[in-house]
């Protein structure tokens, strides 16, 4: 470290600004490790001849020291997240209006159509991570069996940054935008040992074989959940349309059994329909927390 408290090498301006940014989101801390390297590095290409020491002296007054460029973060990421952040739904004070204000938040709709595309995604991953690990171990044997390997683990790594978009743009949890970040001057052995130590390269593949179950159960259960409550709902059309929208539960028929069952059943499809909108919010929830936990790495240690 210079005279002037600044880093004189690359690493040890990334390791200043991680030690300065402790405490803050995981998936901003990897935004902003991978945003200041990528900086400091194309400044030193431009800056040809000059040292690491050098070019950091030079860009700290436009780019700033390690502590400057956290701080700028830190307000960043406030004011970009209050920006983004869908209008807060009325509160309301009465049980019944929180139980039906439930339809006025909008990440209730992005959960449910979350639920819907996990179908899709989960059969993807599980069939990209099942292939790609069985066809990378079987073809170790041979020269090419490594480098398959390799990128098979990196595009386990994309798809954990797709993923993470997804996951933000549905649910509300902030995800990493940028890749992970990695000390380029490290020697390649090095940074590949650390793509097979790192832990988060396993739970992103756990993650990916846990989408097909958790994607074919959420689409079922909201599937299933969504036509009854409507089914029921729409009850009293049997009365004008008969034949056409009949109620039938285990072979029993609603209309035919006493017109005066069709308000009861309608309201108990209404009350189905919202609490299958308040279980779909809270699957959501937790879905943003597995996804949290098994795709993003905690940069500050």
């Amino acid at each position: 470290m210079n005279a002037e408290g600044l880093p004189t090498t690359i690493p040890e301006y990334l390791e200043q600004l991680r030690a300065a940014l402790k405490g803050a989101d995981p998936a901003m801390v990897q935004d902003a490790l991978y945003d200041a390297e990528e900086y400091l590095r194309s400044e030193l290409a431009e800056q040809s001849g000059k040292s690491e020491a050098e070019v950091i002296a030079s860009v700290a007054g436009s780019y700033g020291a390690p502590e400057e460029v956290a701080g700028i973060y830190r307000d960043t990421e406030v004011t970009v997240t209050r920006a983004l952040r869908p209008p807060p739904p009325k509160k309301r004070e009465s049980p019944l209006g929180k139980f039906f204000g439930v339809a006025a938040d909008p990440r209730t709709y992005g959960a449910l159509f979350y639920m819907f595309l996990a179908l899709a995604t989960g059969i993807f991953y599980f069939t990209w991570v099942v292939t790609g690990a069985s066809l990378s171990a079987g073809l170790l044997v041979l020269v090419i069996g490594v480098p398959l390997l390799l990128l098979f683990l990196m595009s386990v790594r994309l798809l954990s940054l797709v993923e993470g978009r997804i996951v933000e743009a549905l649910l509300g949890e902030r995800m990493p935008r940028r890749p992970l970040y990695t000390q380029r001057d490290k020697p390649w052995l090095e940074r590949i040992k650390e793509l097979f130590t790192d832990l988060r390269t396993w739970t992103a593949m756990l993650y990916f074989l846990l989408m097909m179950p958790l994607g074919t159960a959420y689409f079922s259960i909201f599937v299933t959940l969504l036509s009854t409550a409507v089914m029921l709902a729409a009850a009293p059309l049997s009365v004008m349309i008969p034949g056409v929208f009949d109620v039938t539960i285990a072979h029993w028929t609603v209309s035919t059994a006493g017109p005066w069952l069709l308000p009861l059943v309608s309201a108990i499809g209404v009350l189905m329909l919202f609490a299958t909108l308040h279980l779909a919010r809270a699957v959501g929830h937790f879905h943003a927390w597995l996804a949290k936990h098994l795709l993003v790495r905690d940069p500050v240690v």
